[in-house]
């Protein structure tokens, strides 16, 4: 049974985000059957927030998340993967 992960994850990020409409969710397949690896893409500064400091935000939401996968029985693996927008532009600048 295929689970829709974007409709469980926006509740959860969507108060923690900036620009709730750019955000992006995707599930892709995984390794095995069991598992699955769901996207989650959003502006560099959402992206930060959702990982948190030292990655806080980000563990809270993959506990949740594997929670799920395991809820129906079907003892899915799910892994959250963040990344940014801006991952794929070439910035020179950077903040010291």
């Amino acid at each position: 049974m295929d689970r829709d992960y974007e409709a469980l994850l926006h509740p959860l990020i969507d108060p923690l985000v900036e620009h709730k409409e750019s955000i992006m969710i995707r599930t892709l397949p995984g390794e095995t059957d069991r598992d699955v690896t769901v996207l989650i893409v959003a502006e560099d500064e959402d992206t930060a927030r959702l990982i948190g400091k030292k990655g806080a935000v980000a563990n809270a939401l993959r506990e949740i998340i594997s929670i799920a996968g395991k809820a129906d029985n079907s003892n899915q693996r799910i892994h959250l993967k963040f990344e940014s927008f801006d991952d794929n532009k070439d910035s020179g600048e950077s903040e010291k």
